[in-house]
């Protein structure tokens, strides 16, 4: 065998490798992100689901998750599945008519899906800081017209770009928008995400101040009222075997099964000094104060979190590579961004219902239900 023909096998069997770990990465991501797409349909389906069966869950708050959850759910079906042909083919196979419907849904149901987030953080403003008031406009006609705003909004963001892609020219094998304009750059990402990015940090930031000053004024005033209270000469119980004071209530010294044979019960009236018993009901009543703050803190922060790290590096490339002619970004880059920006249609639905006990139980029974069918 010459060099020239060890250099041709050397070659080829190159090639090979190439291609068969090029297969087995395009197979990998495939799977991966038809589980992505997947998880997402079932999470939301049940949501909505869990919404429109439970009488309970029946609340005006609840229509906004409910909505949420169906946008979600139209990103999983009509999104997700064409940008997986996309990304993994590498090139565009379903003709200019459908790559134009693919990218008006994309771009409106992520936009609202976004709006959600900033129609639901002022609806639970309102509710925290004007509760009396908010509670009686907060009905169901005013849930459907704060969702038509939202989707009328994205609606408006989202057809510029399909504009101004229709005046370019566009190759067959490519379904993508070049954002050639500044203004329409900065309008499309800023309406799209940077001012509701901003609308949610005042919003949430002003939830937690008044979340947290009113469990203060709440645990204020019961302290003052057990003050009041603890001037009427309280009864507790000694008892020989006991020398210490024991707290007890008034069913127990009423109850005989609480008195134990042999023991000599001596009723005395206190003074107006505040006793064991009642320091001890501060302390609990600070401790359950302090992990309510904790929860609502944390739940706030994986709001926040999950769509500032799904969304913010998306919207930064975008405005970014537009402005700036020299960065380039490549496509796999591009494509993780993108998925990262889907997947907060999976984590939204499991955040705002998690922490929800109703909706725990309503997942169970629905659950319980699907097992027996």
């Amino acid at each position: 065998m010459n060099k020239m023909d060890l250099e041709n096998e050397t070659y080829t069997n190159f090639t090979i490798e190439e291609l068969t770990k090029g297969k087995t990465s395009k197979v990998l991501i495939s799977l991966s992100l038809s589980v992505l797409t997947i998880m997402t349909t079932l999470i939301n389906s049940l949501v909505i689901s869990a919404i429109i069966v439970t009488r309970k869950l029946h609340h005006p708050a609840n229509y906004l998750i409910c909505s949420l959850a169906v946008t979600d759910l139209l990103v999983a079906v009509l999104v997700m599945p064409f940008n997986i042909i996309y990304t993994v083919k590498e090139t565009w196979v379903m003709g200019q008519v459908v790559c134009n419907i693919w990218l008006s849904v994309d771009i409106t149901c992520c936009t609202c899906s976004i709006l959600h987030l900033a129609a639901i953080a002022l609806d639970r403003y309102r509710a925290i800081t004007d509760a009396v008031e908010y509670a009686q406009k907060r009905t169901p006609k005013r849930a459907g017209i704060m969702i038509t705003v939202v989707w009328v909004i994205s609606i408006f963001i989202s057809m510029p770009p399909l504009f101004w892609r229709h005046q370019g020219n566009n190759k067959e094998d490519e379904c993508l928008i070049k954002h050639e304009h500044l203004v329409y750059t900065i309008y499309s990402t800023f309406g799209a995400f940077y001012i509701p990015l901003g609308l949610i940090l005042i919003l949430y930031y002003k939830i937690y101040r008044a979340a947290k000053t009113l469990y203060h004024k709440r645990s204020a005033s019961k302290h003052i009222n057990e003050d009041v209270n603890g001037k009427m000469p309280s009864i507790t119980v000694r008892s020989p075997r006991t020398p210490s004071t024991l707290c007890i209530s008034e069913k127990s010294i009423s109850d005989p099964s609480t008195i134990e044979d042999g023991d000599k019960i001596h009723i005395t009236a206190r003074s107006l000094n505040p006793s064991t018993c009642q320091q001890e009901k501060l302390w609990k009543r600070n401790k359950i104060s302090g992990t309510r703050e904790r929860k609502a803190a944390t739940t706030l922060g994986l709001i926040l979190g999950a769509f500032v790290i799904c969304w913010l590096p998306f919207f930064l490339k975008e405005l970014i590579v537009n402005v700036c002619d020299s960065c380039y970004i490549s496509p796999e880059m591009t494509d993780f961004l993108t998925w990262l920006g889907y997947l907060n249609s999976l984590i939204n639905p499991l955040i705002y219902t998690i922490f929800n006990e109703d909706f725990k139980k309503a997942f169970q029974k629905l659950v319980r239900c699907k097992m027996f069918l």
